[in-house]
Formats: C-alpha cells, sequence, structure tokens
C-alpha cells in the first residue's frame, strides 16, 4: 500500500526577525494520523518554525505544504481556516470573556467533521471547564487556562493540532490531564504537533520526533530510536 501523502511538509525554510537568521533550511513533515514532537534546548527555533508554519513570522524562502496547498506567503487566518489549531505558548485566552464564551467563539466545522468537537465534548474532555464555564479567562489558574487553550483549538475540529510548550509551568496534576487528553487524541486519530520538554512522556505517546539545534534539524527518529540513543538527548536537550 502506498503511504499517505504528508498532511503537512515543510522543506528547507529560512525564517529571520529582521537582520537576524533563525532557521537555517529547516525541513520537516507530518503524516495524517501521527504525532510528531518538535524538540531542542530553548532558543533554537522551534517557536518559530510554529510561527513559519502559520504565517505568523513568514518564512523568507522554502516551501510550505498543508493538506495539499502551498501556504508559504497565505496570510496567518487563511493557514488556519485550512485546519490548523494552535496552543500557544503563554495560552493568550480572552481574559475578559467567559470560559464557555472562549470555546464558543472558536468553534467552527469549515472541513464538514462527521463527528466534530462540541462544547458538551470538550466539557466531557475537561470537566473542571463545565465547572467553571461561567468565569472569565483572566480568573482561572494556569492549568485551567491550559485546559482552556486546548479546548478552544479543538472547537476549530483542526485537521493538524498545534501545542507550542504544551505543560510548561503546569502543576504535576495538570500536567498529568494534558498528557492523557494528548493519548486520547493520538487514539482518536488526530494530527498533532507538539513542543514540550518532557522527553519520557513525549517518547511514551509521540510516533516520531524532530531535534533542532540552532535553526536546523538535526537529527529524526522514532521514539524507540529516540530511546536507544540517550547521547543524543544529553547532547541537544541537556538532559
Amino acid at each position: 500500500m502506498a503511504e499517505a501523502a504528508p498532511l503537512l511538509e515543510v522543506e528547507g525554510i529560512e525564517t529571520c526577525y529582521g537582520l537576524s537568521q533563525v532557521l537555517f533550511g529547516l525541513s520537516l513533515q507530518i503524516l495524517p494520523g501521527e504525532m510528531v514532537a518538535l524538540m531542542g534546548r530553548n532558543g533554537m527555533g522551534k517557536t518559530t518554525t510554529i510561527r513559519s508554519i502559520l504565517g505568523l513570522t513568514p518564512a523568507r524562502s522554502g516551501t510550505i505544504r498543508f493538506s495539499g496547498h502551498d501556504v508559504r506567503g497565505l496570510a496567518s487566518f487563511r493557514i488556519a481556516q485550512l485546519g490548523i489549531g494552535l496552543v500557544p505558548e503563554g495560552r493568550q485566552i480572552f481574559p475578559n470573556l467567559t470560559v464557555r464564551e472562549n470555546l464558543v467563539a472558536a468553534s467552527a466545522n469549515r472541513l464538514g467533521s462527521a463527528d466534530p468537537w462540541t462544547l458538551d465534548k470538550i466539557h466531557a474532555l475537561f470537566p473542571r471547564l463545565a465547572e467553571r464555564g461561567n468565569n472569565m479567562g483572566n480568573q482561572l489558574s494556569g492549568g485551567e487556562q491550559q485546559m482552556l487553550a486546548v479546548g478552544r483549538a479543538l472547537m476549530t475540529n483542526p485537521r493538524l493540532l498545534i501545542l507550542d510548550e504544551a505543560t510548561e509551568g503546569l502543576a504535576p496534576l495538570i500536567r498529568e490531564e494534558i498528557w492523557n487528553c494528548l493519548s486520547m487524541l493520538k487514539a482518536r486519530g488526530q494530527s498533532v504537533l507538539v513542543i514540550d520538554k518532557n522527553v519520557e512522556n513525549l517518547t511514551r505517546i509521540a510516533d516520531r520526533h524532530y531535534i533542532i539545534e540552532r535553526g536546523r534539524a538535526v537529527w529524526s527518529g522514532t521514539s524507540a530510536q529516540l530511546i536507544a540513543e540517550p547521547d543524543l538527548q544529553h547532547r541537544y536537550l541537556g538532559i
């Protein structure tokens, strides 16, 4: 059987902030239904990679294809409408909207999913959001805000869900809830690109990994391959 075409294909992108170049010919791909981890120390270009994919910091060269579309150069909202949901670093929920309003404001099923995410399904995934439905966004704990950011992204019914620093700064119990959520999403067949520092959990649930060092993808492979090469973790992840 022929391998499925990549859902996301990034080839040789170069991205700069003004005169400062951050990405140097970076390439990666995600197949439908895959969970892929983007790994590396702070400041190596992980968030810039995501910003380039979404058109928030446009790549100056290279190719970015998503779901069969050449998206490099498209406005970021057009790229999102093709089916990318982002859980950004820092959550960036709307502080002056209630939990319910944050979720409903993002609700869309542009791609015609037969089993779309709804408010009830998000409440089943994160019961705390149902309990806090009438609270304003700025009245939530950090963990509750992260649940809300994940729920808001899922309410767009994305083909690809991207999480930047999925569990950073969260209490251990909340982290475990987020990892359980990601495991469930993988079982559901959701395509995911995730940035996080927890190698143990990433190798437990992700299919493949890319390690970024100074704006270049210096290694890629499966969880089994990463576990079998502990020197990689010491060299590139500071473990």
